[in-house]
Parts: structure tokens; sequence; C-alpha cells
């Protein structure tokens, strides 16, 4: 068990790359605090988790509202009494389209789920880990915060936001114990935003077209991203802090 009785909140668990997250956590060992704004989707990977045996409970918030976050984090410790892991992989994009198309509400979507949750949740998980004495903090970034695709120029820029945020966290916060780290994972054709990053319905010309830039020969998958988290959560990173992990496939070498 890896990361065995260790508190580790998800955000955007309800589906997609965070169930997957969600799920191995708990299949570790972890107690986890599955977190969605759709409370019956969150409801529903807490009952899974559950039934196979792990341990888990559910907290509605929208990670873009300072009271939410507040709340989810205060229920992480009220109900397991600690928080040691926080998982930012709550997420959105716009439209795959010319930068000039997307609109003002659009761009500010993607910087408040993107961005402003890794704030929020910074802001509000760093007192309970230094209460603790440490933590982890584990942002979900993307490859298009490396090596970005035309078409998703806003989102691309909140996603190395991520990156140099969390590099500078990880210095800012080393002191106390609290190591921050990045996953940048590549195109997912089966998670809910993907007809999003392709511009439109996932045909077999839009796979064809994403799968040729990946040398592995397949896309991620939502067990790719959660072995890393995994990893990333585990006693075995103890010493690993300010770095980002590519699963992509070697699509950013």
């Amino acid at each position: 068990m890896r990361v065995h009785n260790k508190v580790i909140l998800v955000t955007g668990s309800g589906s997609g790359i965070g169930e997957g997250i969600a799920h191995r956590l708990a299949q570790e060992g972890a107690v986890v605090v599955v977190n969605d704004i759709h409370a019956q989707a969150g409801q529903q990977v807490v009952n899974a988790i559950v039934a196979a045996g792990g341990r888990a409970s559910f907290c509605a918030a929208d990670m873009t509202q300072t009271a939410h976050v507040q709340a989810l984090v205060a229920h992480a410790v009220q109900q397991h009494g600690r928080l040691d892991v926080v998982v930012n992989n709550a997420g959105w994009t716009h439209r795959n389209r010319p930068a000039l198309e997307v609109s003002e509400d659009e761009f500010d979507k993607c910087y408040a789920v993107n961005m402003k949750s890794i704030y929020l949740s910074t802001v509000h998980a760093v007192p309970v880990f230094r209460q603790q004495g440490g933590g982890v903090f584990i942002n979900i970034a993307s490859t298009a915060g490396v090596r970005p695709r035309p078409g998703l120029t806003w989102y691309n820029g909140s996603k190395g936001a991520v990156i140099i945020t969390s590099k500078s966290l990880a210095a800012e916060l080393g002191p106390d114990n609290i190591r921050v780290n990045c996953i940048n994972p590549v195109f997912n054709p089966d998670t809910g935003l993907s007809a999003e990053f392709a511009g439109g319905p996932i045909d077999d010309a839009r796979r064809a077209k994403f799968m040729a830039s990946i040398p592995l020969g397949r896309f991620s998958t939502a067990l790719d991203v959660a072995n890393a988290a995994l990893y990333l959560a585990s006693e075995e990173a103890a010493f690993i802090s300010g770095v980002c992990i590519e699963v992509d496939g070697a699509r950013c070498v």
C-alpha cells in the first residue's frame, strides 16, 4: 500500500482522469476526498470506491469560488482528521479555434478553472500542511503548456501558468516540507473535454492526426496519469519537488 492512510483530495474527480486518479489512490490505501461540481457523479465515484473495499467521501465544490474551496479543505480535515495531498485535477478548455475567436467569458473561465483553482487550494491547504509539518500538491497541467498546439492558445497559456507557478511554489514552500509537482498528460480522446480540444467530434481523421504526434503510438489513459500521481503522492517521491512529469509517450521530446 504505497499511500496507506494518506488523506488525498482529488478535485474534479467525478469523471475522466480525476476519477481514474481517485480509484488508483484508493487501491493503494489512500482515504480519498472526491470533489466535483456534479454531486451525483462524485457520489457515484465514492460508492464505487467503497464497494471495492476502499475509503472515500464526497464534497461538492466549485474550485473557482473561495468559500467553496475553504469548505472543501475543512471537509477533509473534519471528516478524516488531516489532509496530506491535494491533486488539483479540475480543468476546462475553450473550443479549439483561432485565438481572436475565443470570447472574454471563455478566457476568464479557462483561467479561473485551470489557474485560480490552484491559487485557492494553495491559500486554504497550505496552512493545514504547515500545521501538520508538510504536505503535497500535485497539479495536473498539460503538454499544452510545454509544446502548445494551434487553436488552444488561451488554454495553452493557462497550463503554462500552472507549470511555472508549481515550480515557484515548490521553491517557496520547500522549507515548510511542502512538495509541489506537475503532471503533463497528452491528449486523451476519452475525456469529457476531448471534442473541445480537437475542435469537433473525435472522428477517425482527428484521432489519426493526434496519434501521429505521439511516438509511442497511443493516447494517454486515466490510468497512466493516475500512476504518475500515485508516485508523486507516495514516500517514494519524498525528495521530488518542482518537477513536471510528461505522461505523453514522448510527444514533447
